[in-house]
């Protein structure tokens, strides 16, 4: 076996692809960037600046093409193209990372996930929140039986952006695959779904709250799962005072935690997770744990979104599992078309 680093391809070098993805994948021991592909002038610049050993490409036609040929290709670009350009890579027998959400609908994941399977490739999907050190903290509570039995988990994201961005998040078309239920909503779901196991009622209220929006900026899921736990997920961006990132209650104790996963800020600084210290918090934003008053902090896990492309490296080296089996992704997409059907009907959409 070789001891050569697998050589990735991304695709797309906005957010996405330059402040998340490429430094992870640079940063993780047996990969390598070894291509880039983006268009936009502004952007091949930027990806030469921060990875002067990738080859910078304008197109996904030519990547499959390259000699010698990528093994991965990572794609961060918009929702509408998570399908067809990872359809190609199957095609060109490429294995294949796509950042959430993984399709427009769960029929076109379930297409996917056939292909791959069929020409024995790599797929899975970049739910990265995964690894966020509140949520790792929130396992360990539950494994550790620290809260009793869960039966209520509250998750929220909310944001204050008065003023919406233009670009195609904003946009109504079905086939963009934007609002907030796809974007953020795809990481609460999954992160309830990996907690308390599948969902089978999901009731939904997605609103328009700001002026001349095309898509929900405001969304309350109430999801209750196979085990008989509840969970309550919140994704605004017209939230002024945001509530408790996290209220778990159990039969035993409950765990409250305030306050983002430091990891994105991080990135966004221009961070690299090779630091001793990546993903830990200060004592001043630990969750407590406890009952009525008699609460103590709880330390956060560190985060540790470097877990996931190393899970990548080792599927693609040993022919292990993918660090996010894209089947739990088609379970999160179900609950999306719920909640949409849920939030017309105003009724519980049974998926059970």
């Amino acid at each position: 076996m070789s001891n050569a680093p697998h050589r990735v391809g991304l695709v797309g070098y906005g957010l996405a692809g330059a402040v998340f993805h490429a430094p992870l994948i640079a940063t993780t021991p047996n990969l390598r960037l070894d291509a880039i592909v983006t268009r936009d002038p502004e952007r091949r610049a930027q990806a030469q600046r921060d990875h002067p050993g990738a080859r910078i490409v304008d197109s996904t036609e030519v990547l499959w093409q390259l000699a010698p040929k990528v093994e991965v290709v990572v794609i961060a670009t918009p929702n509408r193209t998570h399908v067809p350009i990872a359809r190609a890579a199957l095609e060109a027998g490429v294995g294949v990372v796509i950042d959430k959400p993984f399709a427009p609908a769960a029929a076109e994941g379930r297409v996917l996930i056939a292909d791959a399977r069929r020409r024995g490739l790599l797929l899975t999907v970049f739910q990265n929140r995964r690894w966020d050190g509140d949520f790792l903290t929130v396992r360990r509570l539950a494994a550790a039986g620290s809260l009793g039995a869960i039966f209520r988990f509250e998750s929220r994201f909310e944001r204050w952006r008065p003023t919406p961005k233009p670009g195609w998040r904003e946009r109504g078309d079905p086939h963009e695959a934007g609002g907030l239920l796809y974007d953020l909503g795809s990481h609460l779901i999954d992160q309830a779904i990996t907690l308390l196991g599948p969902v089978v009622a999901v009731y939904a209220e997605l609103d328009r709250r700001r002026q001349g929006v095309q898509v929900e900026d405001d969304v309350f899921l109430a999801l209750t799962h196979r085990g008989g736990a509840r969970a309550r997920l919140v994704v605004s961006a017209l939230a002024a005072q945001p509530g408790p990132r996290f209220r778990v209650l159990g039969t035993e104790a409950a765990y409250v935690k305030w306050g983002l996963d430091p990891q994105e800020d991080a990135l966004r600084r221009g961070e690299r997770p090779t630091t001793v210290d990546w993903g830990t918090e200060p004592s001043a934003r630990w969750g407590s744990l406890g009952t009525g008053e008699h609460v103590q902090p709880v330390p956060t896990e560190a985060g540790a979104y470097p877990v996931f492309y190393a899970a990548v490296g080792a599927a693609l080296s040993r022919g292990g599992p993918p660090p996010v089996d894209p089947g739990d992704a088609v379970a999160g997409l179900e609950v999306i078309e719920a909640a949409r059907r849920s939030a017309v009907d105003r009724t519980v959409v049974r998926l059970d």
